[in-house]
């Protein structure tokens, strides 16, 4: 007989089925799950060693054989992706623009929106079977400034394209003590002439960076990982030379890059930079460049500068000293009910250029979307009220830092539903202007609170064919105002 039921699973039981029970209707007799479904069902199980499946609650649990279960078809996953999987799904989802808007055409035609009496009757709408047109601009890119040590000073970037060729940085990090730890089994003997041709390259863009090792480079095992990084570590210490710079040549395998980071960054306090094997055993020039560029930012040093910045000619951020603040929380993913959210606020940390930032992470209230950190007070018992949070504390080093205090303030937050504007505006801005008048009393900084919002469905596809990227899609810099991209 079939007793078809849905049920959504929490977990799996840690006793096998046998061992399970579970308490009648009266409360009073509990009955083992073998025996229940034996006598309610006439059904015997065969694999009572097995767990079961857990439904219910965590206070009452409903126990469910899984030989006499099957999953639901087409339900969605909602944990995260691994790596094959997200590149799997790439491949699938993405269309060149003229493929999907094709697509989108042909799904208005089929749907025929026009006849369907829910749409124009009940809701009184009426869609159009063609795109829209709207009027478009393309912005020109910002000039970018180079050191004047370089053949190359000044750029114009091509399609929001440009690379390294005769340019230096404009200002450059110093790396005195570094190391190589390579966890490539496949190529296990490249350390040094990969380190050799990076730091070159480094030298050769302006960086100063040393050319021996502080600490000898080492191959390893990937399993390895966390004592080899322990041992790096202890030996920089010991030589009372800790290193500014770790270069990781990563495993064969992916899936390392997350923890390799968490225990150099958070653990260790060792900045490093992560190469995969296959691009790094390439010696591909441009790909030295590229590596450079990230080294030189991550070692204090600036790659490039907006021109107009230098010029002071940047509307509202060059006229008066101006922080620029971006925000943003991080949920746990679906199915996570204890994790907190994390909250990262960044800031400028120089002015005109606007090019160096700080960072800051703070923990909080799981899946919380209002930023609680931003302001807070604390009580000493030997200073009594202390004062903190993440926008003063960089409102404080963005001072340090230039020694002007900010008369502008440009608060970009991302991940806001619609629903939540006028809350999240009013406490977070009330978290900044505490902030402020914290560190000076009467200082009141004028604020523009900028939402960003990405996850929208628009599509904006060019008419004019000649007008476009390699890919198709319109130029960086398209806004409203000058071509017409047609839009859905």
């Amino acid at each position: 007989m079939d007793y078809a039921k849905t049920c959504k699973i929490i977990g799996v039981s840690r006793d096998p089925i046998s061992q399970l029970t579970f308490p009648l209707d009266d409360k009073r007799t509990n009955v083992s799950v073998v025996k229940y479904f034996r006598e309610k069902y006439n059904v015997v199980l065969k694999y009572p060693s097995l767990p079961a499946l857990q439904s219910g609650s965590e206070a009452r649990p409903v126990y469910l054989p899984m030989e006499l279960c099957s999953i639901v078809e087409g339900q969605r996953y909602t944990k995260k992706l691994n790596e094959q999987q997200v590149r799997s799904l790439l491949r699938a989802t993405c269309q060149r623009p003229n493929i999907r808007e094709g697509n989108i055409t042909k799904m208005v035609q089929v749907n025929n929106f026009e006849v369907e009496e829910l749409v124009t009757k009940e809701f009184g709408m009426h869609v159009r079977k063609e795109l829209a047109l709207i009027n478009a601009q393309v912005l020109n890119p910002p000039v970018l400034k180079y050191h004047d040590s370089g053949r190359d000073k000044i750029v114009n970037p091509s399609c929001g394209q440009w690379n390294m060729i005769n340019k230096k940085m404009v200002n450059w990090g110093k790396v005195d003590f570094w190391s190589c730890v390579n966890f490539s089994s496949e190529y296990w003997n490249m350390s040094e002439e990969f380190c050799a041709e990076l730091v070159n390259m480094c030298n050769n863009k302006g960086m100063v960076f040393c050319q021996t090792p502080s600490i000898a480079m080492r191959s390893a095992c990937a399993d390895r990982i966390d004592q080899i990084l322990m041992d790096v570590y202890k030996e920089s210490a010991g030589l009372n030379k800790p290193l500014q710079l770790l270069i990781i040549i990563l495993p064969d395998q992916t899936g390392s890059y997350g923890k390799i980071k968490r225990i150099c960054e958070t653990e260790l306090g060792i900045v490093s930079q992560c190469c995969k094997p296959v691009q790094a055993a390439k010696f591909s020039n441009q790909y030295f460049e590229n590596v450079a560029l990230k080294i030189n930012a991550k070692v204090g040093g600036r790659n490039t500068v907006l021109n107009d910045a230098i010029l002071r000619r940047i509307p509202l951020v060059t006229d008066v000293p101006t922080i620029i603040f971006g925000a943003d929380v991080t949920h746990p993913p679906p199915g996570e009910d204890s994790s907190s959210s994390i909250a990262a606020v960044v800031a400028s940390m120089d002015w005109p250029e606007v090019t160096k930032y700080r960072g800051i992470v703070s923990a909080q209230t799981h899946r919380m979307e209002i930023i609680q950190d931003l302001y807070k007070q604390t009580k000493d018992p030997q200073k009594g009220l202390v004062e903190g949070g993440m926008v003063r504390e960089l409102l404080v080093a963005f001072f340090k830092s230039t020694r002007q205090k900010p008369s502008r303030i440009i608060f970009y937050r991302g991940g806001v539903s619609e629903g939540q504007f006028s809350q999240v505006l009013l406490y977070e801005m009330d978290a900044i202007w505490k902030a402020c008048s914290s560190l000076q009393e009467g200082y009141m900084p004028r604020v523009t609170f900028v939402v960003v919002q990405k996850r929208h469905h628009t599509r904006l596809f060019p008419t004019d064919r000649n007008k476009t990227d390699g890919s198709g899609n319109i130029l960086p810099g398209d806004k409203q105002g000058h071509t017409l991209p047609r839009f859905v």
